[in-house]
């Protein structure tokens, strides 16, 4: 098995793709520390823009806590 593999579930390593571009923009936002506010602000969205990409990434990839999200997003290179 490779690293990825083993990083995160099998089932959401064949999902990633799934993730428009701004879903992984937001993911990479989150995982490199930023709060949902500073990710909206870089991003030049709502709070609540940000809050449902990320409702919509955890409901894909099965994920649940912002570190998981964040073991995701290195995973994914991101």
């Amino acid at each position: 098995m490779n690293s990825i593999a083993t990083a995160i579930p099998a089932a959401t390593t064949t999902d990633a793709p799934e993730l428009t571009p701004r879903e992984r923009e937001t993911l990479r936002h989150i995982a490199s520390g930023r709060t949902y506010l500073q990710a909206a602000r870089h991003m030049g969205l709502s709070q609540h823009t940000v809050d449902t990409y990320l409702r919509r990434i955890r409901a894909k990839l099965h994920v649940h806590t912002t570190a998981e999200l964040t073991r995701l997003a290195i995973a994914l290179g991101l």
